[in-house]
């Protein structure tokens, strides 16, 4: 055999590993590639150069209202609720650690809860003090971390229960539709707004906590992608009508911050919903929200500035 013979019958080797013979090339750059290096495609194998060129060219997947395919495991779901029993667990901890609340008084505290000095520094309050009283605390007073704080604190188990099993039923499929980011903002500007809407017209003591300004959201911000989706959404409605019947029955509950956290979740959802799709479509969501953003900061600063330097 000649040495020219011999050099056109050798086995070809893996541009990646030169010591490895293969007779499987590239679909895409017929390059040689070895068992290692092989990437299954749609037919035969790419390298993973090519992959990776390939993924760059690729648009991605997206639900029907821009978002990504992230929310199908409900991980935004998951860890909000993780917070907010986290949240609940230090509330408990900070009362018994601190003798707010006795042994003796613990178990009836961890069913129905009860003010503590955790829940006095974060729920929604429009304002410590009234009459000629200087303002003393609350929002007014320029705690606004309380407008967000509020959203994650809980008074009681119960209370704690019924909110996290509403927002494991609609906190998943919002985030499914949404996908994870679009998911999160819907969830914290609902739970905003209703603590803006404590502040706008609660009483001024009153405290306001809880994750159901962000539940009605949910369900405001659902009706529109059940619209979008041309979707029965009768029995939304009625799910609606009946929560929002409890808080005119049901003592000590925070008409104000469903009534917030509703108007603002459904006009979320509308805008989430019904933007034109199209290769801008999230650039005009995500500047809607910028303006949903400013208007509440608008009726913040009107309400704050309202207030004075007495009440």
């Amino acid at each position: 055999m000649t040495e020219e013979t011999s050099q056109t019958t050798a086995t070809p080797v893996c541009y990646r590993h030169p010591d490895r013979g293969t007779y499987v090339t590239c679909v895409r750059c017929d390059r040689p590639i070895c068992p290692d290096c092989m990437q299954p495609a749609s037919v035969g194998f790419q390298c993973p150069e090519c992959v990776r060129e390939g993924r760059k060219t690729t648009i991605p997947a997206r639900t029907v209202f821009g978002g990504s395919l992230s929310g199908e495991q409900g991980t935004v779901t998951r860890a909000l609720i993780g917070i907010n029993i986290a949240a609940w667990v230090l509330t408990v901890a900070a009362a018994v650690l601190t003798n707010e609340i006795s042994i003796r008084q613990l178990g009836r505290f961890v069913i129905f809860g009860a003010v503590t000095g955790v829940t006095e520094w974060g729920a929604a309050v429009p304002a410590y003090g009234g009459g000629f009283i200087e303002v003393q605390g609350g929002i007014a007073a320029g705690e606004f971390w309380r407008l967000l704080t509020a959203d994650f604190l809980h008074y009681g188990l119960i209370h704690l229960a019924f909110n996290m099993y509403a927002l494991w039923i609609l906190g998943r499929e919002c985030e499914r539709l949404l996908g994870r980011g679009r998911f999160l903002v819907l969830y914290l500007f609902a739970g905003v707004g209703g603590s803006v809407a404590v502040y706008l017209f609660s009483p001024l003591n009153d405290a306001s906590a809880g994750a159901s300004a962000s539940i009605f959201g949910l369900l405001g911000a659902m009706f529109f992608f059940l619209r979008r989706l041309r979707a029965d959404p009768r029995g939304l409605v009625f799910l609606i009508i009946l929560n929002f019947s409890l808080g005119f029955v049901v003592a000590n509950i925070s008409i104000w911050g469903h009534i917030g956290g509703f108007v603002v979740g459904a006009a979320v959802g509308a805008l989430m919903a019904y933007l034109p799709a199209g290769p801008h479509r999230a650039r005009l969501q995500w500047i809607a929200l910028g303006g949903v953003a400013v208007a509440l900061v608008v009726l913040i600063a009107i309400r704050t500035a309202s207030f004075g330097v007495l009440l």
